[in-house]
């Protein structure tokens, strides 16, 4: 099924979505008026709460690639394709495909990347077509369509980076529409509707945090930090002008004083410290309600050390990576971003050797010890990474200046490494990249910065080398075709515009 039948099949979930997220009639005025149970585009959007609704829906979007279980799980697609992640789920074919560079278009971890991201986008579509025709308070009228413009910018920025040319759908279609079979845009018009809409959410009133794990302003202007970044380099290679605007948008962020880093790595994977401190925006989740689900696939393949039932081990770190963390760096301390033993299940006076480096970041130990249901959050965009865009970008525009200096130093001073200092533009821009690879590591961050800079991390060699070339420290070597995926065979089949990416 296509993107745009999925979206019109849609239409009827969200509205299901809208009754439940709105308030309750009262029963005279229902008795008075028509049945609301008969939704259509003109009828529904009528009440601030539907406008609330909408935009829910839109995050609703955010989920499905976290979903993991047994058959790994379509976020992992990511941190295979970067050569440092193993796993132990031998079931998990489309981890194995993309970690072997063996990948094709019936993955399904691609379709829904590609499913998703589209649902969101209709949904956004929808809600800014629709919200200003609502009466209702203008601030919060401006603030939801900032939300809905910066998760559709945020859903094509994935889109246009995994799979490349991709239709490119700004309103809402049905049946009748012409856009129903849409032609692929280019990459530039894709990135200036992201630009568009960001721009939009900037002026949209919006708080810097919102404790609620709302879009914020913060939110916006480090989404917009990393898009400048990533047009300044491959495929676009827009201007150096590009890494001032991306240091503009993250100086922004740091001036703002609303945002700081943990004191403690354990406060990255606290479930009391979401959408605080250092974290900007996060997908939420709650414990019981909403549960996070990928707990079981960041354990050891059933080693017996978690109350989960589901032990998955469908993804750790490869060894040869951790192992070429600076000497002293505390991020590869046992419990710090990996750890390497724990205590079994049965006996908690017992511990385990595991053997290999399993993702401690992201670890719940409250629900591995005994609830089995984890309302941790996934961080999407976090201060730390904002310091080094701003480090990189404004390195990039005006060579290592005291405040780039200052940004990436404050993250090696929790590191407990060494300031760097006296370096010039070359050995400063490694040096950002090597801190992004380990700080950002397992957030689904790397493959798009390797994709940009068309470089990858020898950890043998612990140098910098070409994208295409690289061969991983277990045996496949990148080839050109690994700068995107491909686009899903479904989606080829039912639009015969689209043209899948060279070489699958």
């Amino acid at each position: 099924m296509n993107i745009m039948k999925k979206y019109i099949i849609q239409f009827s979930r969200f509205c299901l979505i809208g009754l439940v997220m709105s308030t309750v009639w009262g029963c005279n005025e229902f008795l008075e008026e028509t049945d609301k149970s008969n939704f259509t585009l003109e009828n529904y959007f009528t009440r601030p709460e539907h406008a609330t609704s909408v935009v829910n829906s839109i995050y609703e979007s955010l989920y499905p690639v976290m979903q993991s279980g047994f058959g790994g799980g379509p976020w992992m697609m990511l941190e295979f394709a970067t050569g440092l992640a193993n796993t132990e789920l031998g079931q998990a074919q489309n981890s194995l495909f993309v970690r072997n560079l063996i990948n094709n278009s019936d993955n399904g971890y691609g379709q829904t990347y590609w499913t998703s991201s589209y649902r969101g986008i209709a949904n956004a579509n929808l809600a800014i077509e629709k919200i200003p025709e609502i009466e209702m308070d203008n601030a919060q009228q401006n603030r939801l369509l900032g939300e809905a413009r910066f998760l559709r910018a945020y859903y094509y920025f994935n889109l246009i980076r995994i799979f490349g040319n991709i239709p490119l759908i700004t309103t809402s279609i049905d049946l009748t529409s012409p856009e129903l079979y849409p032609d692929p845009a280019s990459t530039e018009a894709v990135y200036n509707q992201i630009v568009a809409d960001l721009e939009v959410a900037e002026d949209s009133g919006l708080p810097w945090r919102d404790a609620s794990g709302r879009v914020s302003m913060g939110a916006v202007k480090s989404l917009f930090s990393s898009v400048y970044l990533t047009m300044a380099g491959y495929p676009l290679q827009a201007g150096d002008q590009y890494y001032q605007l991306a240091a503009e948008k993250a100086d922004d962020v740091i001036q703002s004083g609303v945002f700081e880093l943990f004191d403690e790595y354990s406060s990255l994977h606290s479930v009391e410290d979401k959408n605080q401190g250092e974290h900007i925006f996060m997908k939420q989740y709650a414990a019981f309600t909403v549960p996070s689900s990928w707990q079981v696939s960041i354990i050891p393949y059933n080693r017996g050390i978690s109350a989960y039932s589901a032990e998955t081990g469908g993804i750790f770190a490869n060894q040869e990576f951790v192992e070429s963390f600076e000497s002293g760096d505390k991020r590869a301390e046992e419990k710090e971003f990996f750890y390497t033993e724990y205590s079994l299940e049965s006996d908690r006076t017992t511990v385990m050797e595991l053997g290999d480096y399993y993702i401690w970041k992201h670890f719940d130990e409250e629900a591995q010890l005994s609830t089995t249901s984890s309302g941790m959050n996934w961080p999407v965009y976090r201060y730390a990474e904002i310091l080094l865009i701003y480090a990189e970008a404004i390195n990039e525009a005006s060579g290592p200046t005291t405040a780039a200096y200052e940004a990436i130093n404050s993250i090696r001073r929790r590191a407990n490494l060494p300031e760097l200092e006296n370096l010039s533009k070359e050995e400063f821009r490694e040096a950002v990249w090597r801190e992004k690879w380990v700080e950002l590591c397992f957030e689904n961050k790397t493959w798009y910065d390797m994709v940009r800079l068309r470089k990858a991390f020898n950890v043998n060699t612990r140098e910098f080398e070409d994208y295409v070339g690289h061969e991983f420290s277990y045996g496949p070597t990148l080839r050109e075709r690994e700068l995107l995926f491909p686009i899903p065979t479904a989606e080829i089949r039912n639009n015969d515009k689209l043209t899948q990416n060279a070489g699958y």
